[in-house]
């Protein structure tokens, strides 16, 4: 809930790097976030996130991709939500500066982006999450 809010108002294709069973591009869907996809590597994973879109109406209206993230071309995305480790940040800190349109927004959860300032913030613990705004990402780089 505290990713798609950081989320919420905003318009254009909307990823989940790593998307899991699918729930939060549902929920991003449901949200009028449009178009919205997942790219996941798990064969299982994709099979629960199809299923979850079929149960809930939406298949067809969004999709999930085996895909690897490295290999994806990121630069017609302006949401981006992402719940990964630690370790991947600082690559995909990387691949994102240099692929997004500065309107961009980078949501992480879990685990926020070691070397960028967050555009805001919003709850605590494990349900905190954190906004990045591109544009304000690569004025702070340079």
């Amino acid at each position: 809930a505290n990713a798609l809010a950081l989320l919420r108002g905003r318009a254009g294709k909307t990823v989940d790097l790593g998307s899991g069973d699918g729930r939060l591009v549902l929920e991003a869907y449901k949200q009028g976030l449009r178009p919205a996809l997942g790219y996941e590597l798990n064969p299982w994973l994709l099979c629960l996130a199809n299923y979850r879109a079929w149960k809930a109406g939406y298949h067809g209206n969004v999709s999930f991709l085996k895909k690897d993230l490295w290999k994806v071309n990121l630069s017609d995305c302006h949401n981006v939500i992402v719940f990964l480790a630690p370790s991947v940040k600082p690559p995909l800190a990387a691949k994102l500066l240099a692929e997004l349109p500065d309107d961009a927004r980078v949501v992480a959860g879990r685990f926020p982006f070691p070397s960028w300032t967050p555009s805001s913030t919003l709850g605590q613990g494990l349900e905190q999450v954190w906004a990045y705004d591109m544009k304000e990402v690569r004025r702070e780089a340079q």
